[in-house]
């Protein structure tokens, strides 16, 4: 059974509509199991994140799908202090030759998301990840997926808590292929 993990911060809940999204995906492959892990303010202390066992469970994952509301350019701070946590398991290269991907979401059509996906790109690419685009191109198929064209992950839009019926089949497609290339990579 290949492990994904889904680690997401949502502010207001239309990022975890995406990972349930992500989540649901994944869960259509056979021979994959999710782990739904989401960074909360009790993980969070003094501006740093806390949470061993949360980290250890994406240390036992096969890929791993990160997910933030874009900020101000960028993931949320609840995300990065996740991500600088992250450090540890960087130095012993616990989550090197992972699959990895993303998925953000932002008020505007263009908030500077694809900023919050090369963010985690990074991240990922430090811990020696392997990051799994979107092969889709824009407006994609008769659903319209990946109405907004972006290839390096997921990237929603929504002026309130209604998301896109196109951004979450695209959220649940994400989900869908990096379990398939998690199945396929290690075979």
């Amino acid at each position: 059974m290949r492990k994904i993990a889904v680690v997401f911060h949502s502010a207001n809940g239309t990022t975890r509509q995406l990972a349930e999204a992500v989540a649901a995906g994944v869960e259509e492959v056979a021979g994959a199991e999710v782990i739904q892990t989401e960074i909360t303010a009790a993980d969070i202390s003094a501006g740093r994140f806390y949470n061993d066992s949360f980290l250890t469970l994406l240390d036992n994952a096969d890929a791993i799908i990160f997910g933030s509301p874009t900020y101000m350019g960028s993931v949320s701070a609840q995300f990065k202090a996740f991500a600088d946590a992250s450090s540890e398991r960087w130095e012993a290269q616990l989550w090197r030759n992972k699959l990895a991907a993303g998925f953000t979401i932002g008020s505007n059509l263009n908030g500077d998301q694809l900023a919050t996906l090369q963010y985690m790109q990074i991240l990922a690419s430090q811990h020696g990840m392997l990051w799994i685009g979107l092969d889709l191109p824009g407006n994609s198929g008769a659903k319209g997926l990946n109405r907004l064209g972006a290839q390096s992950g997921v990237i929603a839009q929504a002026e309130r808590a209604d998301l896109c019926d196109s951004d979450l089949l695209t959220a649940r497609y994400l989900g869908l292929r990096v379990a398939r290339l998690s199945i396929t990579f290690t075979s």
